[in-house]
């Protein structure tokens, strides 16, 4: 099975580090129509910039490559179970190499496997068909948008559009709330598959296959060819915009199928996936393994440039910040400053926020600036190397940020999607900031790391662990301040104004 091992870390390592040209045709089109000098124009120039060097590291575009999802299509007579341990043993060779963070965690124990295997991953979809060849389609979709997935049951009452009935009229209101309830969370602009009907469990599996569509095709269902159209003009006048900044540009995608239900169910099922939107897939010799021919891709075709200039275009009013900081200039610090920061940083996910509400923390964090992020590492003889290093989802850690920041003394907590209530008083009280980064930037982040200074808190797995990095020109946006202003919040409520508008159309 060497071949097909092969082809198969070929299509992993692809579907991480190259998005497919109809995801790059949507992401330009999303950059033209921004206007210059807004923060989601300055957003989409580092995520443009992100995707080049994605493609010229061939490093993971995005550190969060998810729960990798295979749908496999074989001639009959194929053995299956052969061709399940060639994908195991390809996911598990793709995660050594760090095309893959290690994601797979023990739901009892919290304990990371290291090489991506374990119960029920990779999640792996059979099917038979009759033709000579194996399809295998493979999508990578992270955690921070995977948990912006979300199912409706109808008739339903929506916070800003009113009554969802059991008609199409329902269903499109729905969506519209999914684009609108991610906000920066799911690192717009985004894409939606959506299922309406079937049961709960396969609605959702449903949806997401809807996702393996190409973005510029068209519903062979002139009904849902029209709502799949009506919903993509929609929803960019919400202005949820890149990461949640405000702008012209929430959604690059709308799919949509309809499936046979109940009588007494009517579900709408709707997998929202990030600009990251990583899925790839070929075509194998049923007796070598050799790949074929590529889907969604030409391998024969240059990759353009995404981005005009490398790197983040500096206007000379950026905020140059050396850590650890002063509560002084964490005071003098406003909502939509630009900042650069340089010095020492600690990384801090859902694991080391948990630990540090029991435990005192492994380093001093007076001063600090805490990332939550979880980074793709690599050891090469002595060294750690980050191969990838972009923010994860923020609120997760909103039951214990106010508790880490007043007790241990940080001053800036940097990540995506912004916090709550809670964390922004504290950010009050103790003279400390929010900073937004760019989600999925992943390799943009990785380069202003100079150097891997420890780690640790390591039993709790590399994407969880406590790194200590020196970084330089780290870019972010002060998006929640420490005089009680946040960006977020202001975006959600004017979003939402906005979306009330539509329910009238």
């Amino acid at each position: 099975m060497n071949g097909f091992t092969n082809s198969l870390i070929d299509l992993i390592t692809q579907t991480s580090t190259n998005l497919p040209p109809d995801v790059r045709a949507a992401m330009g089109l999303a950059l033209e129509t921004e206007a210059p000098g807004t923060q989601s124009a300055q957003a989409l120039g580092i995520i443009a910039s992100n995707i080049d060097m994605a493609v010229q590291d061939e490093g993971p575009i995005c550190q969060d490559t998810g729960m990798p999802t295979f749908v496999v299509h074989t001639p009959v007579g194929v053995n299956q179970i052969q061709l399940k341990k060639a994908i195991r043993e390809a996911v598990a060779e793709a995660t050594r190499r760090g095309k893959l963070r290690p994601n797979s965690v023990d739901s009892l124990t919290g304990k990371n496997s290291g090489d991506n295997l374990g119960v029920e991953t990779p999640v792996i979809h059979f099917e038979q068909w009759e033709e000579d060849e194996i399809e295998v389609k493979l999508i990578l979709k992270g955690g921070g948008c995977e948990n912006k997935n979300i199912q409706y049951s109808l008739p339903s009452e929506l916070e800003h559009l009113g009554r969802a009935d059991r008609n199409l009229e329902g269903v499109r209101k729905c969506i519209l709330h999914a684009v609108w309830q991610a906000q920066g969370q799911g690192c717009a602009p985004g894409a939606v598959g959506v299922c309406i009907g079937s049961d709960r469990a396969h609605g959702y599996a449903l949806a997401k296959g809807q996702l393996f569509r190409t973005l510029d095709d068209v519903n062979p269902d002139p009904e849902l060819a029209k709502l799949e159209a009506e919903v993509m003009d929609e929803a960019n006048r919400i202005g949820v915009g890149a990461m949640g900044f405000g702008g012209k540009v929430s959604l690059i995608g709308c799919k949509v199928m309809a499936a046979n239900r109940l009588p007494a169910s009517f579900f709408v099922s709707v997998a929202y996936d990030c600009w990251a939107f990583r899925r790839l897939g070929v075509r194998l010799d049923a007796s070598s393994g050799a790949i074929t021919r590529w889907l969604y891709r030409d391998p024969n075709r240059a990759v353009e440039r995404m981005a005009s200039t490398e790197g983040f275009p500096l206007t000379g009013r950026e905020v140059k910040l050396t850590a650890p900081l002063s509560e002084d200039v964490v005071r003098s610090l406003r909502v939509g400053d630009v900042v650069l920061i340089s010095g020492e940083v600690f990384t801090g996910r859902d694991a080391v926020h948990a630990h540090l509400m029991k435990n005192p923390p492994p380093v001093d964090l007076r001063g600090a600036v805490l990332y939550h992020c979880g980074p793709v590492m690599l050891k090469e003889g002595d060294e750690w190397v980050v191969k990838a290093a972009g923010p994860t989802t923020s609120s997760r850690e909103e039951p214990y940020q106010a508790t880490v920041i007043e007790r241990y003394g940080v001053r800036a907590v940097i990540g995506k999607g912004g916090m709550g209530a809670k964390t922004l008083a504290a950010l009050q009280e103790s003279g400390a900031v929010y900073l937004n980064g760019i989600g999925g930037a992943a390799q943009f982040y990785a380069r202003t790391v100079e150097k891997v200074l420890g780690v640790h808190l390591m039993e709790f797995g590399i994407p969880e662990a406590m790194w200590h990095l020196r970084v330089k020109d780290f870019a972010a946006i002060v998006t929640m301040d420490a005089h009680g202003n946040s960006l977020h919040a202001g975006i959600e409520r004017e979003t939402g104004e906005k979306l009330a508008e539509l329910q009238q159309i």
